[in-house]
């Protein structure tokens, strides 16, 4: 059986409403595709402290996490991964790429235009349908 990793992504708006994307260094696994920034949940962790914490270690700033935006579980062929993504915002410091190779702030109407890690594309594309949706009935 595959192994089946629980990890969280953040999804984190500036005062812009622009969404925090990282992308992947030639280090990682799935190098050089954009993701959530986040992290595996550890044994006895809830996933919104898993992400406090990861957020820190990766990005050397503090978030306050709001709701789930997407559970998505993908298969990878030798694992498999169960994201949860939640809102979040920057309440302490500034994120500093240490490990990804790039951060980047953009619009949710262009998030489309990176080429993301499959697991993060299902929260993507429901940032996108929320913000049409939000458009439609303003």
């Amino acid at each position: 059986m595959k192994k089946t990793i629980k990890v969280v992504g953040a999804i984190i708006r500036d005062d812009s409403n622009r969404v925090l994307c990282a992308l992947r260094s030639s280090q990682m696994s799935l190098p050089n595709l954009w993701e959530f920034p986040g992290g595996k949940i550890e044994e006895g962790e809830q996933p919104e402290e898993t992400l406090c914490r990861e957020i820190r270690e990766e990005l050397s700033c503090d978030i306050e996490v709001a709701g789930m935006v997407e559970n998505t579980t993908h298969d990878y062929g030798g694992f498999i991964i169960n994201l949860r993504t939640f809102h979040a915002k920057v309440v302490g410091g500034e994120p500093v790429a240490s490990e990804h190779a790039a951060l980047l702030w953009l619009p949710v109407s262009s998030l489309q235009s990176l080429v993301w890690a499959p697991a993060d594309i299902p929260a993507v594309d429901r940032l996108v349908v929320q913000q049409q949706e939000a458009v439609t009935r303003s």
